[in-house]
């Protein structure tokens, strides 16, 4: 054995002394290990430059298990994206997570492109069982979950969104717990924030996040048929980086603008409110992209971000931020219409003027 093998075989041995006089568990030891040599592999495997300005990309977790098991995919954003968050991954009402989502394949080749993979829990819309699961007494184990799922599927962290009233008393303690479990390992814990709760999201819960995503969009949509207008105006994205960082202080690189690829059509007060992918705008109605809003059949207005909206919010976002984030890949059109390109083009144009198509970060 070489002076170096046995000076880390001395070094294990140690800290399992240590854990062994804090009568720490095994399982969670087992799992420490599990973390640690990942982290390692991923360090090691990442050769890619640093790009600091941040593409988030939502993919929503159906997807991602569809494209694993039929492999009819060739990921093509992940050449244009720097982080990936799938979505949703919840556990079931006693914080136990599945253990053979077939999701691998995914994370595989996003991580071959130097693309950091994030498991996003809760989502938009209630989660009454998450109130229990961040109980005191429920706390510990719900984080030893989340870090065992993080291993388990070699993820590079914890995107919590929880909106609404799913954010309690417990969401800062759970937020503190997990960031001091996540950080050990080099994991990353993020969030997904709104203005419209601003109030409900105390400071020291969002100094523990590596960085945050705004989602700026949804100021009106199906749940207010009576309130027609544009639901992720310019304006909003201008609004919402100055309150959280002029305001409530959080640093412009670790503030990410939420960008909508979707759009809301409103029409008469007794007709329901129309949702549709931009891919689906720009495929069915030849002038789309003129304008962000649409007039459809039976005088229905559909608003949305058109590439000329999104790459002035993409702009903004290189100023007063640190990058953009997506909500969700699935939206995007292919081509000269790809929301997803214009994003790349503007934030990363040197590269792309280059004639580099793949965009490299770290995985520290």
């Amino acid at each position: 054995m070489s002076d170096k093998s046995e000076y880390l075989v001395s070094k294990i041995i140690l800290k399992l002394k240590v854990i062994q006089c804090m009568k720490i568990k095994f399982p969670l030891l087992l799992l420490s290990l599990v973390i640690i040599s990942s982290s390692v592999l991923s360090q090691k495997r990442s050769k890619a430059v640093n790009t600091p300005f941040k593409i988030v990309g939502y993919y929503l977790l159906n997807q991602a298990v569809k494209d694993t098991v039929f492999a009819d995919s060739n990921y093509l954003f992940l050449s244009k994206i720097t982080h990936l968050n799938i979505a949703f991954i919840n556990p079931d009402s006693n914080g136990t997570f599945q253990q053979n989502l077939a999701i691998d394949t995914l994370i595989k080749k996003a991580h071959q492109k130097g693309v950091k993979v994030l498991a996003s829990i809760a989502g938009g819309g209630p989660h009454p069982y998450y109130a229990l699961l961040l109980q005191e007494d429920k706390r510990k184990t719900f984080i030893y979950n989340l870090v065992s799922l993080v291993s388990r599927y070699n993820l590079d962290g914890i995107d919590i969104d929880l909106e609404g009233n799913d954010i309690d008393s417990n969401y800062q303690s759970f937020v503190v717990g997990l960031k001091a479990s996540l950080k050990p390992f080099h994991k990353l814990l993020t969030a997904a924030i709104a203005t419209a709760y601003k109030d409900q999201l105390p400071d020291k819960a969002l100094t523990q996040f590596d960085f945050v995503s705004v989602m700026s969009y949804d100021r009106t949509g199906p749940w207010r048929p009576a309130d027609p207008g544009h639901h992720a105006p310019y304006s909003m994205a201008v609004e919402d980086l100055n309150y959280w960082h002029n305001v409530r202080s959080i640093p412009k690189e670790k503030l990410v603008l939420g960008l909508p690829f979707y759009g809301y059509g409103f029409g008469a007060l007794d007709s329901p409110v129309v949702s549709m992918n931009y891919k689906d705008i720009v495929a069915l109605y030849t002038n789309s992209g003129l304008s962000d809003t649409l007039t459809l059949p039976g005088n229905v207005v559909l608003y949305y971000n058109t590439i000329s909206t999104i790459k002035r919010k993409t702009e903004l976002a290189l100023q007063k931020g640190g990058g953009v984030m997506i909500w969700q890949l699935l939206g995007d059109s292919a081509g000269d219409t790809s929301l997803l390109t214009t994003i790349y083009q503007v934030a990363y144009k040197n590269l792309y003027k280059a004639g580099n198509k793949s965009l490299k970060v770290t995985r520290k």
